[in-house]
């Protein structure tokens, strides 16, 4: 029953979002993030590792003066220090599988296709990290 009413709460809100302002968007906000990790159990992610955070902030720089999947492919093979000559494709990763601070950002991210990019940035163990998420299964 609690679902129920958590969903007719939901349904009334999105309703009202025009009077509600802040709330609506929190709520749109929230089913979008909901829709972009339901089911996903592994995700197919490129990133870009630097040791250093100027490095990291240099290829990101790179990144957006052409954000597109291609130029990060391209920024990949220049900047990274891991999987540079695949521009830093890692594959599919399931969940469990990649570093704790990594995978929280990789799973959040929404999918990126051609100009469509989306970047997550985390800094591990192994340095900081550029992220892209291709896809999800």
């Amino acid at each position: 029953m609690g679902a129920k009413k958590k969903a007719e709460t939901k349904s009334n809100d999105k309703k009202d979002s025009g009077a509600k302002g802040a709330k609506g968007k929190d709520d749109k906000k929230g089913d979008a993030k909901d829709t972009k990790v339901k089911g996903a159990q592994a995700v197919i992610v490129r990133h870009i590792l630097c040791e250093k955070h100027s490095k990291k902030e240099e290829a990101l720089a790179e990144i957006r003066n052409n954000p597109t999947l291609d130029n990060f492919i391209a920024v990949a093979k220049v900047y990274s220090e891991d999987k540079a000559k695949q521009g830093g494709l890692l594959g599919l990763q399931r969940k469990g599988a990649l570093q704790p601070e990594f995978e929280q950002v990789a799973f959040a991210l929404p999918d990126s296709k051609g100009n469509n990019l989306h970047i997550g940035e985390a800094k591990t163990a192994f340095g900081y990290h550029l992220i892209v998420v291709e896809g999800r299964k």
